[in-house]
């Protein structure tokens, strides 16, 4: 197989991803403001309209338009470029150094996501610089901050405060688009949809003592035992929502017969893509963290137990309330919730998922497509909530390291990625440019 790439856009991207990740953006506290300067002056030369726009002056959002010929959809390239922590005594090349190595370009955003920016980006300026622009609607590239924290300085703070520059139809960012073999089939998962977040605690009460006299008092603690062991035990029903069921389908699993049977065969063929696939599939508890006494030598007279759960799309208090009750009963301790972020979706079908369809096609011939949902979440989720009719998704391919070789490089040492995926994708967000927005000849 031999995808459709252009030597030029893989040196390109390739050199941008080095010069974005050689900037130290680790959020907290983000510093932004030089890499996003530096890709604003090179959009802006090109051509495109562009704004700097943030909450506070060093972590500014960068917002790049090309204006078509016509009126027509406005498709939007989003990444974000702050990065979460490195520790450069863990690594095998420095986090910050960008180095070109063994065909891999190293560092702390070469998979999340500073290689998606540079991608996108160079993919645009490759456009622009080339003299195309849209014969109907307009490309927008956006470059946010704050997502690994949670994007109130970023998308959310954007989305809330200039809806105009940001609203789009179709919109492409991370969550997927590693390759993933599957019973001699190559497959690229598209997401269409994230989890909602439904934290909360759950306490047990008791009566406090002296810890030298066990039973003297009530133990709090203990009671999170049986609460544990349910947990350890099984997880809730499944509620199976479009993107997984189009997945198990696609996946060739036949799902009549309920998701049980389908997730068994999936497991009997693939446990590790099983293991990836069985959280989509409804609501998930995971404990994290319990805390009791402050001393060593007293009873504790109560205990909390913090629990990350999540919850399908579009599913909201009610239902997470009585998956978690199904798992650890009525009685015997008190639950409140610490977070509550309903998750969304976007359609399964549409004319962007007909092209992505279609990349695929051309470009990796006999592979195929199918969607996939985030058990996690993305700025995606934000420019859902603020624009309803945004088909949003998470898809940037990568067919030379496929996904179990790229998942466990995300927030840990020696993330890398190799450059003919940073070629291939900076052709696909070309292609889909054109392909959207078309051409004014």
């Amino acid at each position: 197989m031999n995808p459709i790439v252009a030597a030029d856009l893989q040196q390109d991207t390739t050199e941008l991803l080095q010069r974005l990740i050689g900037c130290n953006t680790v959020n907290p506290p983000g510093n932004e403001r030089v890499l996003q300067e530096g890709l604003a002056a090179d959009l802006r030369d090109a051509g495109f309209e562009v704004d700097l726009l943030g909450a506070v002056p060093e972590r500014p959002n960068l917002v790049a338009r090309l204006r078509g010929a016509a009126d027509g959809p406005v498709l939007c390239l989003l990444s974000h470029v702050d990065t979460v922590l490195a520790t450069p005594a863990d690594w095998t090349h420095d986090p910050w150094s960008g180095d070109l190595a063994e065909g891999f370009v190293w560092g702390r955003g070469a998979q999340d996501m500073k290689s998606q920016t540079a991608a996108e980006v160079t993919a645009a300026l490759a456009l622009a610089r080339s003299g195309w622009r849209p014969a109907r609607g307009d490309l927008l590239v956006v470059v946010v901050v704050d997502e690994e924290v949670g994007g109130e300085l970023g998308a959310i703070w954007l989305c809330e405060h200039h809806p105009d520059k940001v609203r789009c139809d179709y919109l492409l960012n991370e969550g997927g688009g590693a390759v993933f073999p599957y019973d001699g089939g190559r497959y690229y998962g598209v997401c269409v949809a994230e989890k909602g977040v439904f934290r909360f605690r759950v306490i047990t009460d008791g009566i406090a003592g002296h810890a030298s006299i066990p039973r003297i008092g009530d133990n709090a603690l203990l009671k999170m035992a049986p609460l544990l062991a349910r947990m350890a035990e099984r997880q809730p029903g499944y509620d199976l929502t479009d993107g997984p069921r189009a997945l198990l389908e696609g996946l060739g699993l036949e799902i009549n017969g309920g998701v049980d049977p389908a997730l068994e065969r999936l497991r009997s063929n693939d446990a590790g893509l099983a293991m990836l696939v069985e959280p989509m599939l409804g609501v998930t508890l995971a404990p994290t963290r319990i805390s009791a006494s402050e001393k060593i030598n007293v009873i504790p007279a109560s205990a909390e137990l913090r629990v990350d759960c999540r919850v399908p799309p579009g599913l909201g208090a009610d239902h997470a309330t009585a998956r978690i009750r199904e798992v650890l009963g009525e009685d015997g301790y008190r639950m409140e919730f610490t977070e509550q972020v309903v998750g969304n979706a976007s359609p399964v079908s549409s004319p962007l998922m007909d092209a992505i369809e279609e990349w695929v096609r051309v470009n990796d011939p006999g592979a195929n497509v199918v969607p996939t949902i985030l058990p996690g979440f993305t700025d995606s989720r934000t420019f859902r909530d603020a624009f309803p009719d945004c088909v949003a998704y998470g898809f940037f391919p990568q067919r030379h390291m496929n996904l179990y070789e790229t998942s466990p490089l995300i927030h840990s040492a020696d993330e890398r990625i190799d450059v003919r995926d940073l070629g291939f994708a900076a052709t696909f967000f070309r292609d889909i440019c054109k392909e959207l927005l078309g051409a004014d000849d």
